[in-house]
């Protein structure tokens, strides 16, 4: 009886351990394929987010843009810093939040701008 119930444990142990690795084969390939999918813009973004301090929701949620557009950025930066002017009440600490969400989102169009552009080459040099 013990030898059975030794037997189940054994087998048991060998089903869940392959299963698990079988699992962790598929996480990896996932992980490479996402991360072959961001690429070089992912990277880039990535750094300008270390580099400014803020990530880009943060940057977007600051400035209250959904879509990245120039015209968009422009047009709320210059409202909430003339809102948050020390001069009219406001905070030295939002206006300078507000800037740098500024200087990161115009750092990401510049980064898409660079990936359409490199993406065009590559077309062009296939054709």
């Amino acid at each position: 009886m013990a030898r059975y119930l030794a037997q189940i444990i054994v087998v048991g142990a060998q089903v869940v351990a392959r299963a698990f690795a079988r699992a962790l084969r598929q996480e990896f390939a996932a992980s490479q394929a996402a991360a072959e999918t961001r690429g070089r813009a992912g990277q880039q973004s990535a750094a300008a987010s270390s580099i400014s301090g803020l990530s880009l929701q943060e940057a977007q949620q600051i400035l209250n843009v959904g879509k990245l557009s120039a015209e968009e950025i422009q047009q709320n930066y210059e409202h909430l810093f003339k809102v948050n002017d020390k001069s009219v009440g406001g905070s030295f600490y939002l206006q300078s939040k507000v800037v740098r969400a500024k200087e990161r989102l115009e750092e990401e169009l510049h980064i898409k701008a660079m990936e359409q552009e490199r993406k065009e080459q590559t077309k062009r040099s296939e054709t």
